[in-house]
Protein backbone atom coordinates (compact mmCIF):
# COMPACT_ATOMS: atom_id res chain seq x y z
CA UNK A 1 0.00 0.00 0.00
CA UNK A 2 1.52 3.44 -0.52
CA UNK A 3 2.57 5.49 2.57
CA UNK A 4 2.27 8.68 1.38
CA UNK A 5 3.27 11.03 4.68
CA UNK A 6 0.14 12.40 4.66
CA UNK A 7 0.34 12.77 8.70
CA UNK A 8 3.31 15.21 8.20
CA UNK A 9 1.05 17.73 9.93
CA UNK A 10 1.28 16.10 13.52
CA UNK A 11 4.22 13.71 13.26
CA UNK A 12 7.77 14.64 13.41
CA UNK A 13 9.04 15.43 10.29
CA UNK A 14 12.77 15.17 10.22
CA UNK A 15 14.04 18.84 8.60
CA UNK A 16 16.82 17.03 7.18
CA UNK A 17 13.96 15.43 4.55
CA UNK A 18 14.55 19.27 2.89
CA UNK A 19 18.37 18.77 2.68
CA UNK A 20 17.88 15.50 0.76
CA UNK A 21 15.79 17.27 -1.60
CA UNK A 22 19.23 19.36 -2.67
CA UNK A 23 21.51 17.12 -1.46
CA UNK A 24 21.25 13.60 -3.35
CA UNK A 25 17.43 12.34 -3.16
CA UNK A 26 16.44 11.42 -6.56
CA UNK A 27 13.26 9.91 -6.98
CA UNK A 28 12.78 11.54 -10.32
CA UNK A 29 15.74 10.05 -11.71
CA UNK A 30 17.85 13.03 -12.14
CA UNK A 31 21.45 12.07 -11.98
CA UNK A 32 23.38 10.75 -8.53
CA UNK A 33 24.41 14.52 -7.07
CA UNK A 34 23.11 17.35 -6.94
CA UNK A 35 25.48 20.61 -7.03
CA UNK A 36 24.52 22.72 -4.40
CA UNK A 37 26.68 25.02 -2.52
CA UNK A 38 25.31 25.34 1.45
CA UNK A 39 28.13 25.07 3.60
CA UNK A 40 30.49 23.20 5.17
CA UNK A 41 28.80 20.60 6.46
CA UNK A 42 26.56 19.45 3.73
CA UNK A 43 29.66 19.56 1.31
CA UNK A 44 30.28 16.63 -0.21
CA UNK A 45 33.45 15.52 -2.63
CA UNK A 46 33.68 13.87 -5.58
CA UNK A 47 35.57 11.32 -3.89
CA UNK A 48 33.20 10.98 -1.20
CA UNK A 49 30.22 10.47 -3.90
CA UNK A 50 32.79 7.90 -6.07
CA UNK A 51 33.27 5.93 -2.73
CA UNK A 52 29.81 5.88 -1.71
CA UNK A 53 28.98 4.82 -4.98
CA UNK A 54 31.14 1.63 -5.38
CA UNK A 55 30.58 -0.53 -2.88
CA UNK A 56 26.78 -0.17 -3.68
CA UNK A 57 26.68 -1.33 -7.84
CA UNK A 58 28.80 -4.19 -7.82
CA UNK A 59 26.56 -5.87 -4.93
CA UNK A 60 23.45 -5.10 -6.37
CA UNK A 61 24.79 -5.76 -9.80
CA UNK A 62 26.86 -9.68 -8.24
CA UNK A 63 22.96 -10.19 -6.09
CA UNK A 64 21.31 -9.54 -9.35
CA UNK A 65 23.43 -12.08 -11.48
CA UNK A 66 23.43 -14.44 -9.05
CA UNK A 67 19.36 -14.52 -8.93
CA UNK A 68 19.43 -15.02 -12.57
CA UNK A 69 22.03 -18.13 -11.83
CA UNK A 70 19.69 -19.43 -9.42
CA UNK A 71 16.30 -18.49 -11.28
CA UNK A 72 15.70 -22.14 -12.10
CA UNK A 73 15.60 -23.42 -8.54
CA UNK A 74 13.36 -20.54 -7.14
CA UNK A 75 10.61 -22.56 -5.82
CA UNK A 76 7.14 -22.68 -7.68
CA UNK A 77 5.37 -22.41 -4.34
CA UNK A 78 4.92 -19.72 -1.37
CA UNK A 79 3.96 -20.04 2.16
CA UNK A 80 0.56 -20.62 2.93
CA UNK A 81 0.24 -16.98 4.33
CA UNK A 82 1.56 -15.18 1.16
CA UNK A 83 2.28 -12.25 3.10
CA UNK A 84 4.44 -13.09 5.41
CA UNK A 85 7.18 -12.96 4.16
CA UNK A 86 6.98 -8.84 3.52
CA UNK A 87 8.24 -8.46 7.20
CA UNK A 88 10.72 -11.44 7.66
CA UNK A 89 11.98 -11.83 4.35
CA UNK A 90 15.38 -10.18 4.41
CA UNK A 91 15.90 -10.75 0.73
CA UNK A 92 12.98 -8.91 -0.79
CA UNK A 93 14.38 -9.29 -4.28
CA UNK A 94 14.80 -13.28 -4.23
CA UNK A 95 10.81 -12.71 -2.56
CA UNK A 96 9.52 -10.74 -5.34
CA UNK A 97 10.84 -13.10 -7.85
CA UNK A 98 9.18 -16.02 -6.32
CA UNK A 99 5.64 -13.70 -6.18
CA UNK A 100 6.11 -12.73 -9.59
CA UNK A 101 6.38 -16.27 -10.92
CA UNK A 102 2.81 -17.08 -8.58
CA UNK A 103 1.45 -14.23 -9.86
CA UNK A 104 1.83 -14.81 -13.62
CA UNK A 105 0.01 -18.30 -12.70
CA UNK A 106 -3.14 -16.01 -11.92
CA UNK A 107 -2.74 -15.43 -7.79
CA UNK A 108 -3.98 -12.09 -7.24
CA UNK A 109 -2.73 -11.90 -3.77
CA UNK A 110 0.81 -12.92 -4.87
CA UNK A 111 0.51 -9.79 -7.71
CA UNK A 112 -0.95 -7.65 -4.33
CA UNK A 113 2.37 -8.37 -2.43
CA UNK A 114 4.29 -7.71 -5.61
CA UNK A 115 2.95 -4.55 -5.60
CA UNK A 116 3.75 -3.62 -1.76
CA UNK A 117 7.05 -5.10 -2.36
CA UNK A 118 7.81 -3.00 -5.54
CA UNK A 119 6.50 0.18 -3.13
CA UNK A 120 8.86 -0.21 -0.77
CA UNK A 121 11.63 -0.62 -2.67
CA UNK A 122 10.97 1.90 -4.97
CA UNK A 123 13.15 5.27 -3.57
CA UNK A 124 16.07 2.90 -2.95
CA UNK A 125 16.20 0.83 -6.50
CA UNK A 126 15.65 4.64 -8.97
CA UNK A 127 19.49 4.97 -7.61
CA UNK A 128 20.65 2.59 -5.31
CA UNK A 129 24.11 4.46 -5.18
CA UNK A 130 22.19 8.25 -4.30
CA UNK A 131 19.90 6.72 -1.46
CA UNK A 132 23.47 5.36 0.08
CA UNK A 133 25.10 8.96 -0.46
CA UNK A 134 21.77 10.87 0.86
CA UNK A 135 22.63 8.07 4.09
CA UNK A 136 26.02 9.37 4.27
CA UNK A 137 24.86 12.79 4.38
CA UNK A 138 21.74 12.76 6.37
CA UNK A 139 24.41 10.97 9.05
CA UNK A 140 26.59 13.84 8.61
CA UNK A 141 24.28 16.13 9.35
CA UNK A 142 24.54 16.06 13.64
CA UNK A 143 20.53 16.52 13.55
CA UNK A 144 19.39 15.01 16.40
CA UNK A 145 16.42 13.33 15.08
CA UNK A 146 18.47 11.94 12.24
CA UNK A 147 19.77 8.81 13.18
CA UNK A 148 16.39 7.18 13.58
CA UNK A 149 15.27 8.07 9.75
CA UNK A 150 19.15 7.18 8.55
CA UNK A 151 18.79 3.92 10.96
CA UNK A 152 15.55 3.15 8.47
CA UNK A 153 16.81 4.03 5.49
CA UNK A 154 19.12 1.66 5.83
CA UNK A 155 16.97 -1.38 6.12
CA UNK A 156 15.17 -0.56 3.19
CA UNK A 157 18.50 -0.64 1.38
CA UNK A 158 20.05 -4.29 3.02
CA UNK A 159 15.94 -5.37 2.10
CA UNK A 160 15.93 -4.04 -1.27
CA UNK A 161 19.71 -4.67 -1.98
CA UNK A 162 18.88 -6.66 -5.42
CA UNK A 163 16.63 -3.91 -7.13
CA UNK A 164 18.15 -1.95 -9.82
CA UNK A 165 17.26 1.38 -11.59
CA UNK A 166 16.39 -0.96 -14.82
CA UNK A 167 13.90 -2.58 -12.98
CA UNK A 168 11.63 0.74 -12.90
CA UNK A 169 9.83 0.27 -10.13
CA UNK A 170 8.09 2.97 -9.16
CA UNK A 171 4.10 4.77 -8.77
CA UNK A 172 3.70 3.34 -12.93
CA UNK A 173 4.43 -0.08 -11.95
CA UNK A 174 3.06 -0.16 -8.53
CA UNK A 175 -0.28 0.92 -10.06
CA UNK A 176 -0.46 -1.31 -13.20
CA UNK A 177 0.56 -4.37 -10.31
CA UNK A 178 -2.29 -3.29 -8.45
CA UNK A 179 -4.50 -2.80 -11.30
CA UNK A 180 -4.19 -6.35 -13.04
CA UNK A 181 -4.37 -7.35 -9.21
CA UNK A 182 -7.87 -5.53 -8.53
CA UNK A 183 -9.03 -6.82 -11.71
CA UNK A 184 -8.54 -10.48 -11.24
CA UNK A 185 -10.53 -9.65 -7.72
CA UNK A 186 -8.07 -8.44 -4.77
CA UNK A 187 -9.80 -6.48 -2.49
CA UNK A 188 -6.89 -4.90 -1.15
CA UNK A 189 -5.36 -4.12 -4.54
CA UNK A 190 -9.40 -2.80 -5.19
CA UNK A 191 -9.50 -0.87 -2.14
CA UNK A 192 -5.43 0.60 -2.93
CA UNK A 193 -6.58 1.99 -6.33
CA UNK A 194 -9.79 3.57 -4.58
CA UNK A 195 -7.83 5.88 -1.99
CA UNK A 196 -5.14 6.27 -4.53
CA UNK A 197 -8.09 7.99 -6.60
CA UNK A 198 -8.50 5.51 -9.29
CA UNK A 199 -10.94 3.38 -8.32
CA UNK A 200 -11.79 0.45 -10.94
CA UNK A 201 -15.76 2.62 -10.95
CA UNK A 202 -16.60 6.16 -10.60
CA UNK A 203 -20.40 6.17 -9.36
CA UNK A 204 -21.85 6.64 -5.97
CA UNK A 205 -22.94 3.18 -5.24
CA UNK A 206 -19.67 1.61 -6.05
CA UNK A 207 -18.08 3.62 -3.43
CA UNK A 208 -20.15 2.86 -0.60
CA UNK A 209 -20.11 -0.97 -1.62
CA UNK A 210 -16.28 -1.47 -1.47
CA UNK A 211 -16.22 0.09 1.85
CA UNK A 212 -19.10 -2.04 3.33
CA UNK A 213 -16.83 -5.18 1.43
CA UNK A 214 -13.46 -3.67 3.44
CA UNK A 215 -15.44 -3.86 6.46
CA UNK A 216 -17.23 -7.16 6.14
CA UNK A 217 -13.61 -8.72 4.67
CA UNK A 218 -11.99 -7.93 8.42
CA UNK A 219 -9.59 -8.26 6.06
CA UNK A 220 -6.42 -6.18 7.70
CA UNK A 221 -4.80 -5.42 4.39
CA UNK A 222 -7.58 -4.08 2.93
CA UNK A 223 -8.34 -1.78 5.98
CA UNK A 224 -4.67 -0.34 5.48
CA UNK A 225 -5.07 0.36 1.88
CA UNK A 226 -8.88 1.72 2.05
CA UNK A 227 -7.21 4.08 4.92
CA UNK A 228 -5.41 7.40 2.80
CA UNK A 229 -8.72 7.36 0.86
CA UNK A 230 -11.12 7.84 3.69
CA UNK A 231 -9.20 10.85 5.39
CA UNK A 232 -9.94 14.44 4.63
CA UNK A 233 -10.24 13.16 0.78
CA UNK A 234 -13.29 11.92 1.72
CA UNK A 235 -14.61 15.09 2.95
CA UNK A 236 -17.87 15.84 1.54
CA UNK A 237 -18.65 12.46 -0.60
CA UNK A 238 -21.82 11.55 -0.21
CA UNK A 239 -21.47 8.13 -0.76
CA UNK A 240 -19.44 7.68 2.30
CA UNK A 241 -21.81 9.23 5.19
CA UNK A 242 -21.65 7.48 8.57
CA UNK A 243 -18.38 5.64 6.98
CA UNK A 244 -16.03 6.76 9.39
CA UNK A 245 -14.91 9.27 6.70
CA UNK A 246 -13.85 12.93 5.62
CA UNK A 247 -11.81 13.57 8.72
CA UNK A 248 -7.46 13.26 9.28
CA UNK A 249 -8.53 11.01 12.32
CA UNK A 250 -10.81 8.79 10.28
CA UNK A 251 -8.08 7.61 8.41
CA UNK A 252 -5.72 7.09 11.28
CA UNK A 253 -8.71 4.81 12.48
CA UNK A 254 -8.63 2.72 9.61
CA UNK A 255 -4.79 2.41 10.16
CA UNK A 256 -4.94 1.01 13.79
CA UNK A 257 -8.69 -1.13 12.98
CA UNK A 258 -6.08 -2.43 10.54
CA UNK A 259 -3.58 -2.98 13.14
CA UNK A 260 -6.27 -4.66 15.61
CA UNK A 261 -7.57 -6.89 13.13
CA UNK A 262 -3.84 -8.47 12.69
CA UNK A 263 -1.72 -6.09 10.29
CA UNK A 264 1.94 -6.32 11.40
CA UNK A 265 2.39 -3.11 12.87
CA UNK A 266 5.20 -2.90 15.67
CA UNK A 267 8.26 -1.41 15.81
CA UNK A 268 10.55 -3.09 13.20
CA UNK A 269 7.27 -3.47 10.86
CA UNK A 270 7.49 -2.08 6.93
CA UNK A 271 4.83 0.35 8.01
CA UNK A 272 6.46 2.03 10.91
CA UNK A 273 9.95 1.35 8.58
CA UNK A 274 8.31 3.19 5.50
CA UNK A 275 6.75 6.08 7.42
CA UNK A 276 10.48 6.97 8.86
CA UNK A 277 12.22 6.03 5.62
CA UNK A 278 10.04 7.38 3.23
CA UNK A 279 7.90 10.06 4.48
CA UNK A 280 10.71 10.98 7.34
CA UNK A 281 7.93 10.49 9.54
CA UNK A 282 9.66 8.87 13.14
CA UNK A 283 9.21 7.68 16.49
CA UNK A 284 11.18 9.17 18.91
CA UNK A 285 10.83 5.84 21.21
CA UNK A 286 12.11 3.34 19.27
CA UNK A 287 10.12 0.73 20.43
CA UNK A 288 6.79 2.27 20.00
CA UNK A 289 4.66 0.32 17.44
CA UNK A 290 2.12 1.83 15.33
CA UNK A 291 -0.57 1.91 17.23
CA UNK A 292 0.83 3.62 20.74
CA UNK A 293 2.74 5.96 17.94
CA UNK A 294 -0.38 7.44 16.27
CA UNK A 295 -1.99 7.99 20.39
CA UNK A 296 1.12 9.17 21.65
CA UNK A 297 1.50 12.09 18.22
CA UNK A 298 -1.28 12.66 16.76
CA UNK A 299 -4.68 12.02 18.69
CA UNK A 300 -5.28 14.64 21.23
CA UNK A 301 -6.82 13.76 25.05
CA UNK A 302 -10.33 14.63 23.32
CA UNK A 303 -10.16 13.16 20.47
CA UNK A 304 -8.83 9.72 22.12
CA UNK A 305 -12.81 8.92 22.73
CA UNK A 306 -13.62 9.30 19.26
CA UNK A 307 -11.28 7.33 17.63
CA UNK A 308 -11.85 4.76 20.11
CA UNK A 309 -15.29 4.98 18.99
CA UNK A 310 -14.85 4.52 15.26
CA UNK A 311 -12.06 2.02 15.70
CA UNK A 312 -15.03 -0.18 17.78
CA UNK A 313 -17.08 0.89 14.96
CA UNK A 314 -14.77 -0.34 12.42
CA UNK A 315 -14.05 -3.94 13.51
CA UNK A 316 -17.30 -4.68 15.27
CA UNK A 317 -16.69 -4.35 18.66
CA UNK A 318 -19.67 -3.24 21.52
CA UNK A 319 -19.09 -1.39 24.33
CA UNK A 320 -18.23 -3.24 27.18
CA UNK A 321 -16.71 -6.32 25.20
Amino acid sequence: MALAPTLKTWLLVLPAVAVLGVAGYRASGHGHAAQVDVGEPLAVSRATVQEALEPVMPEALARRLAGFERSAALPSGLPLDIRADIEGETDLFAYAQRLKVQAEQGNHEARWMLSRVYDYCAQYAVDPGGYRLDNNVLAGLGLSAAPAMVQARERVAQRCGGFVPGDKLGPSLVFNERRRAALQGNLAAEAALFAEGEPLHSNEQYRRDLVERVRTSRDPEAYMALAPGMGTRAAGDKALVDMVAGEQLSEMAWRVAACQLGLPCGADSVLMNSYCANGGICSQDGTQDFQDFVYDAAVSRQGAGKMNEWIKQLIGKRNGQ
